[in-house]
């Protein structure tokens, strides 16, 4: 958790006191089925928590903001960010009903009544949002048609409503397979981590016309 503390000061009590049970609970269901990579789990908070919760240097979520987590695996990067907002509703969808089992009991256990977990394919979604989340899913150029008519209108945060990717590497050449406008932000620019030099948030306003 020191590494949290280190770059999150701010939290209040109860933030820090959920942010504490991840590991133990995570711990507890990696027993039963791999949800986090065996080599990873000595840094949890650095490869996942804090990973995931990189998306709030960059961005800071309205409350009433409805953001939705697509390919969210065992809950990253939603559960998280729904510690730090909790004011801001997060539905964390994947197709893999074990993965989703997990993020369902993480929830409860951590009291998170702005979460929703829901097995589901993303394309199949009728609802809109203001953003939608992943990590490292699949290429932007297959990820780009799950979340066509995904969005609401109007806008009501600092950022346009699009998409927030946690990515690694060369993202340009991938980034460029569709004619999007996107912006790279590097997080070797907020975290001191080795692990962080390669590692971007990619934002990705969505345009009305597509």
């Amino acid at each position: 958790m020191d590494i949290i503390l280190k770059y999150f000061p701010d939290l209040t009590e109860k933030q820090i006191d959920q942010l504490a049970q991840l590991e133990v609970l995570y711990a507890d269901w990696n027993e039963k089925i791999n949800v986090i990579s065996r080599k990873d789990t000595e840094f949890f908070y650095e490869r996942h928590v804090l990973h995931a919760m990189s998306i709030a240097k960059v961005m800071k979520f309205q409350p009433g903001t409805k953001v939705l987590d697509i390919g969210t695996g065992g809950g990253f990067p939603g559960i998280p960010l729904a510690i730090l907002f909790p004011e801001t509703h997060f539905h964390l969808v994947d197709s893999i009903g074990k993965k989703i089992s997990v993020v369902k009991d993480v929830a409860k256990k951590l009291k998170l009544s702005n979460v929703e977990a829901q097995q589901v394919r993303a394309e199949t979604l009728v609802r809109r949002y203001d953003f939608v989340v992943s990590r490292a899913v699949t290429r932007f150029t297959n990820f780009f048609p799950w979340v066509k008519g995904k969005f609401k209108k109007e806008d009501f945060n600092e950022f346009q409503n699009g998409i927030f990717l946690l990515k690694g590497g060369d993202v340009d050449e991938e980034m460029e397979e569709r004619n999007v406008g996107y912006v790279t932000y590097h997080l070797s620019d907020y975290f001191k981590e080795e692990f962080f030099d390669t590692k971007k948030v990619v934002y990705v306003p969505w345009e009305g016309k597509r």
